[in-house]
């Protein structure tokens, strides 16, 4: 038994090296979809709440792929992406996990629908987003 898992892993090895294997490496940054979406100020709110939306900065637009889990360390899977969506799996380190459907509707304004579980619960979430402005001149003021 050991013998052939070695032999099956050598034939691994093989194929891998000559590049009849690949694997999925997650670079949502090469993103078509995520590509199209100009850079700037945005106002991200939740679809069919009355509360007032987020401005958020948007210098990298795979940012929109974690919104219930913003900052955290997450590896992701591209399942599907075209010039106008993308849709993305993720699993982070800290133990939260979800999908998000990016799509695009014109280069300044897009929906998100995401669901998972972030901090022990689930979510499911609709947001649309639509560029204000440009981001802000950040302070190169030291102190």
């Amino acid at each position: 038994m050991m013998r052939r898992w070695r032999m099956i892993c050598a034939g691994v090895a093989a194929l891998a090296g000559t590049g009849a294997i690949t694997a999925a490496v997650p670079d949502p940054g090469a993103s078509v979809a995520l590509s199209r979406i100009e850079r700037g100020q945005y106002e991200i709110k939740v679809v069919g709440s009355e509360a007032p939306g987020r401005s958020v900065c948007i210098a990298d637009a795979a940012m929109l792929l974690q919104m219930q889990h913003p900052g955290a360390a997450c590896t992701r899977l591209v399942m599907a992406d075209s010039p106008d969506s993308t849709t993305v799996n993720y699993t982070c380190s800290s133990g939260g996990h979800g999908r998000t459907v990016v799509t695009i509707t014109t280069p300044r304004s897009f929906d998100i629908d995401t669901q998972g579980i972030a901090s022990g619960a689930p979510f499911d979430l609709n947001y649309q987003g639509r560029r204000v402005g440009p981001c802000p001149a950040r302070s190169t003021a030291s102190r």
